[in-house]
């Protein structure tokens, strides 16, 4: 089959990978066009780009598809099949309907749960114990097509988005391969997602990541750990940002007349913070325009006081 990719940061590389080890030609890379970034807003070229580069992919890098050129470039690829890992535009029906086997996306939740931009994130936010990747046919309507094939993977108490989303992206890799392997032996049927069972998962903003100290402490340290690296959990003391990047929750059962947000004591494993229910063990935290620290050392710089209320 002649491939054509869709992918653009970190999670599809591990996919643009697979199929260049598939044996199946990848005539083109469809990737988004390169972005300002860091301290002196350097143009820096996505993920996606710097592999297919270094494997002499041909790139094509649109700010939109429907523009002039877009179709054309396909049609000039004749693909036979197009893939799509976290490309972050939507495939208009032009594109869909152009390979004759159509088009597949990998898609990091088990549909039909959690479709969205943030499948990762809110999985672990919500409790789940357990995600996976679906391989599904894309249609019009986001992340709603045709199941292919899935593959299930467990959240353990310890992952983080970081964590949960480098193990997604190898487990995508590994689905797409077999999924294409079926699908060339015309065995990978299709079935329709449970419409009833449909969940969101929707964009991750900077505002994600604000703690509210009046909910119950396991749900903040859920909280805690979905948005570790970014865009990061985050309180204020005295004023300032705290970013809080690993917590525990306090075991011992503890009752308090503190308002939420108030540092219940301090201890030599970090201070317990009070919340809607239970308390929280704050472990790794990062001060506005400082680094990144265990509590024992960011404590040695700035001492925390019972009583002090976070996020106030």
């Amino acid at each position: 089959m002649r491939l054509v990719f869709m992918g653009t940061p970190d999670f599809a590389v591990p996919s643009l990978q697979a199929l260049i080890e598939s044996g199946d030609p990848v005539v083109g890379v469809f990737t988004q066009p390169d972005q300002p970034s860091g301290r002196g807003m350097a143009m820096h070229a996505p993920p996606v780009k710097i592999l297919a580069e270094s494997q002499g992919l041909p790139v094509f890098q649109p700010t939109k598809l429907r523009v002039p050129g877009v179709l054309e470039q396909l049609q000039a690829w004749q693909p036979d099949l197009i893939v799509v890992a976290a490309y972050g535009k939507i495939l208009p029906n032009s594109i869909l309907d152009l390979p004759p086997r159509g088009c597949i996306n990998v898609h990091a939740s088990l549909l039909p749960k959690y479709r969205g931009a943030g499948p990762i994130q809110w999985a672990i936010a919500r409790g789940e114990t357990e995600t996976g990747i679906t391989i599904m046919r894309i249609s019009e309507q986001m992340d709603s097509g045709d199941i292919l094939l899935q593959k299930v993977i467990a959240i353990t108490a310890h992952d983080t988005g970081g964590s949960l989303h480098d193990k997604l992206a190898r487990l995508g890799a590994v689905a797409l391969t077999e999924a294409l392997q079926l699908l060339k032996q015309g065995q990978l049927p299709a079935r329709p997602q449970n419409e009833a069972g449909v969940t969101y998962a929707p964009l991750i903003t900077k505002e994600n990541g604000r703690i509210d100290w009046s909910r119950e402490a396991v749900v903040i340290e859920r909280h805690i750990r979905a948005f570790n690296p970014w865009p990061s959990a985050y309180t204020t003391v005295n004023g300032k940002l705290l970013k809080v990047f690993a917590a525990q929750v306090e075991l011992q059962a503890r009752s308090t007349s503190l308002a939420p947000g108030s540092i219940i004591e301090v201890t030599p494993i970090g201070p317990i913070i009070a919340t809607g229910a239970g308390a929280l063990i704050l472990t790794e935290v990062q001060l506005e325009g400082k680094k990144r620290l265990p509590i024992q050392d960011f404590l040695r710089g700035y001492p925390l006081s019972p009583g002090l209320i976070l996020g106030n």
